[in-house]
């Protein structure tokens, strides 16, 4: 068995997975009436249900269980492992099975899954065999908590360098390389892009700050990067999550307004706009900075049906406003003519970047 487990820890970074393989090998060996793998959120204070045997799918989704509370939260609090072959003979255990009739708890293993000194969740088996055997069920779990922690650790891991793989390192939001993934996802949705369901339409917003090289030039390029951080937090905390704001390159920046068609899409652009127009930035530097953008708009598939069209209608309505009247919002009418024929696949993928301002 543990064999097998390690086998599959190295077969694949999948959490839940390898998470199911470690508890069905817990299963198999000693074969309980309910078993549960939680962890822990640390930001919460409590514990989720990832996996269980014995409660509903709805429940585990609702149920929280604060650290402290009952053999789970005990256990994760503590970091201490809680082993009772025999609940009657313990009196605090048996006063708590008493409390929950239903669960009719006879025997109790719980052991906290640990990296360091920090305790990342508890594996809870109730009425099992280990009365049978206790000290080799006891090592035995141990070892399985280690291979959970392991397993938690790889996806972590995996999880922060795909995060740092798609994120721009000055605003903290997209960069440009997950734009295009992203793009070419939401378009693939789509069996026939000339007739898409509503829900699936999308608008693509160009938006380039106005002037901003002067203000490199005046209070330096460390003044000029933290407004963009700024720029790009107020870009992301208005348009909410369901949609994603990306960092284009230098003071470039691109919004994915998932499932708003061009009525809707300009709403909030003209409210983006009036916010973006109101805010002081850098206050807390002692400075307090204006800025406005020009910004275009193109909607998937009226504007554009495929990523590089629908990319060139939204980046060309922008330049239009920074041609003219810069603090301005241009809507496509219709596609934009490509300027020159490229048939291969990476034709105009990410055009040269124009000068800043």
């Amino acid at each position: 068995m543990f064999h097998e487990v390690a086998r599959a820890l190295t077969s694949t970074l999948d959490l839940e997975p390898l998470l199911q393989i470690i508890m069905n090998k817990m299963a198999d060996f000693f074969g309980p009436e309910r078993w549960s793998l939680l962890l822990v959120d640390e930001e919460a204070g409590d514990l989720y249900y990832v996996l269980s045997a014995g409660m509903s799918a709805d429940r585990m989704d609702t149920l929280r269980i604060p650290l402290g509370d009952g053999i789970a939260g005990r256990v994760a609090q503590t970091g201490m492992p809680l082993v009772l072959p025999d609940v009657r003979k313990d009196p605090v255990w048996s006063r708590f099975a008493e409390k929950f009739p239903g669960m009719s708890i006879r025997s109790i293993a719980c052991l906290p899954i640990r990296s360091g000194e920090r305790t990342l969740g508890v594996i809870q088996v109730l009425n099992s065999s280990l009365d049978l055997i206790p000290d080799s069920s006891v090592s035995f779990l141990r070892v399985l908590c280690d291979y959970a922690a392991v397993a938690l650790r790889n996806a972590r891991h995996v999880k922060l360098i795909q995060h740092l793989s798609i994120t721009d390192d000055c605003t903290g939001l997209f960069n440009a390389r997950y734009l295009y993934t992203q793009l070419e996802e939401q378009i693939a949705e789509s069996a026939n892009p000339r007739v898409v369901p509503i829900e699936q339409h999308f608008s693509l917003v160009f938006l380039d700050l106005d002037r901003f090289k002067s203000i490199n030039d005046t209070h330096g390029h460390l003044v000029g990067s933290r407004l963009l951080a700024e720029v790009g937090s107020l870009l992301k905390r208005s348009i909410g999550p369901h949609h994603a704001a990306f960092r284009y390159g230098g003071d470039e920046f691109v919004l994915l307004l998932r499932g708003l068609n061009t009525a809707a899409a300009t709403e909030l652009l003209h409210q983006l706009r009036d916010t973006l127009v109101a805010e002081r930035f850098l206050t807390g530097e002692g400075l307090s900075l204006a800025v406005t953008g020009s910004f275009g708009l193109a909607t998937f598939p009226q504007h554009g049906d495929t990523l590089h069209d629908i990319i060139r209608s939204a980046d060309s309505m922008m330049y239009r406003v920074k041609q003219t009247t810069r603090n301005g919002i241009e809507v496509a009418t219709g596609p934009v003519e490509a300027e020159v024929a490229d048939p291969s696949p990476t034709a105009n993928r990410i055009r040269p970047r124009r000068a800043e301002g």
